[in-house]
């Protein structure tokens, strides 16, 4: 009997075994495999995980040299608090000279699977034309799954979005403890003829220091406080006019309030319509201000009425070989033009040599408009907890890197095994 069970369970185990092994592959479908693989469209691009596995039918290659089509993406804030994505497809080699522009909305209401599918929806839509000239599009199949509404509705809101928003964070221990608040609210419309925004915020900071064994606190509180609106209309694809308004007051810079109204005109060299890939803008801005401040100035000022302008230069361009952002900003008031700022920002992306990228950023301003600052300077406290603005003539900061990726140019398999090698984690890009 004993023999008998054991001989079951023998049985029972190699059934087992060898059922969960996967099937072999004969010589002639391993052959037929490879082909169409290597007959697969070559894309470059920057995929995630669930692009991958969601489009099996291309090769995802990490050298742009040998890729048949390139896609760039590009990313815009829209009107309502969402994202709206681009994919530029640019063919190259035997599809040179085929391009494509395609696009969707993201609400700010969607999650993370609703956007990841409209991404891969979009995407599969600008990717037939160019599969379609493989071998493989013999097994693609297109079907329409909604039907059409012979109606629109119409938007009861006339494409005003309204947002608003509080966060709160609080930490503490014997020596010390944190309070902050901060919360705003936002109203804006965009269309295609109007840009406009209304917005309110506050912040208020406070931290509680014990400085010594009697229980002596030292208390920094920080408040900021405003309310800003701009307003743009279009005059054509090259030039667009409006203005900016402030209303607000922040210890930090010594202001009980600041006002400011900045009308101005702006020209964009390129077309308003090729703005997700290239831009380079000039605007001019002029207007009034008045201040009241909380300790008198260093020019002896407790309130004071000015007129200043200032002329920004942008320039921004998206390509295979990389992304620049560059802009610089001069400003001066006009009562003395001594009491200016210039300033520029820089962000660079290279992608010039075979898995090679290249990062740089930075930003630099030369100060001489700190009029706000008060006569009896800054305390040791001051300085040390960033409670008030300090005077500086200059300010900096720098940013670099580079990443480097060699071997096998296909990179087309997902393998999410214990989170390594490759797609242990789903990212939305």
């Amino acid at each position: 009997m004993k023999k008998l069970l054991m001989a079951l369970a023998i049985a029972v185990i190699c059934s087992y075994s060898f059922g969960q092994m996967p099937p072999v592959k004969t010589d002639s479908l391993q052959a037929k495999t490879d082909t169409l693989r290597k007959d697969a469209l070559n894309v470059f691009m920057d995929a995630s995980s669930y692009i991958k596995k969601e489009i099996p039918f291309i090769n995802y290659v990490r050298d742009i040299k040998v890729a048949d089509l390139y896609i760039i993406t590009t990313y815009e804030g829209t009107g309502s608090g969402g994202m709206k994505v681009t994919f530029f497809f640019v063919g190259q080699n035997k599809f040179s000279g085929m391009r494509d522009t395609l696009s969707f909305s993201a609400t700010p209401d969607d999650t993370e699977e609703t956007n990841r599918i409209k991404q891969v929806h979009t995407l599969k839509l600008g990717l037939m034309r160019y599969v379609a000239k493989t071998p493989l599009s013999s097994f693609l199949n297109i079907a329409f799954t909604q039907p059409l509404s012979e109606t629109i509705s119409t938007d009861k809101w006339k494409s005003w979005v309204f947002s608003a928003n509080i966060y709160g964070y609080a930490n503490g221990q014997k020596s010390d403890k944190l309070l902050s608040v901060n919360g705003g609210i936002s109203a804006g419309k965009v269309t295609k003829d109007w840009k406009i925004n209304f917005d309110a915020s506050y912040y208020r900071r406070k931290e509680t220091f014990i400085t010594d064994s009697i229980g002596t606190e030292y208390v920094n509180t920080t408040d900021e406080k405003y309310l800003n609106a701009l307003i743009v209309r279009s005059i054509n694809d090259h030039w667009s006019y409006g203005g900016s308004a402030t209303l607000g007051g922040s210890s930090f810079s010594n202001y009980t309030l600041t006002t400011r109204l900045m009308p101005g005109i702006e020209y964009d060299l390129f077309p308003y319509s090729q703005s997700t890939r290239k831009q380079l803008r000039l605007l001019y801005k002029i207007g009034p201000g008045y201040n009241i401040y909380n300790d008198t100035t260093d020019y002896l000022k407790t309130r004071q009425f000015f007129w200043s302008h200032s002329l920004m230069a942008a320039y921004q361009v998206i390509e295979k070989w990389g992304t620049i952002n560059f802009s610089m900003t001069y400003s001066n008031y006009l009562f003395d033009w001594s009491k200016n700022n210039l300033g520029s920002n820089l962000y660079l992306e290279l992608r010039r040599a075979k898995g090679l990228r290249l990062y740089i950023g930075g930003g630099a301003s030369i100060i001489h408009d700190q009029i706000n600052l008060p006569k009896q300077g800054a305390s040791l406290a001051d300085v040390l907890t960033r409670r008030r603005e300090l005077e500086s003539s200059y300010q900096y900061y720098v940013s670099f890197g580079f990443s480097y990726t060699f071997g096998s140019i296909y990179n087309n398999v997902v393998n999410p095994r214990f989170g390594g090698g490759g797609g242990g984690y789903v990212m939305y890009y």
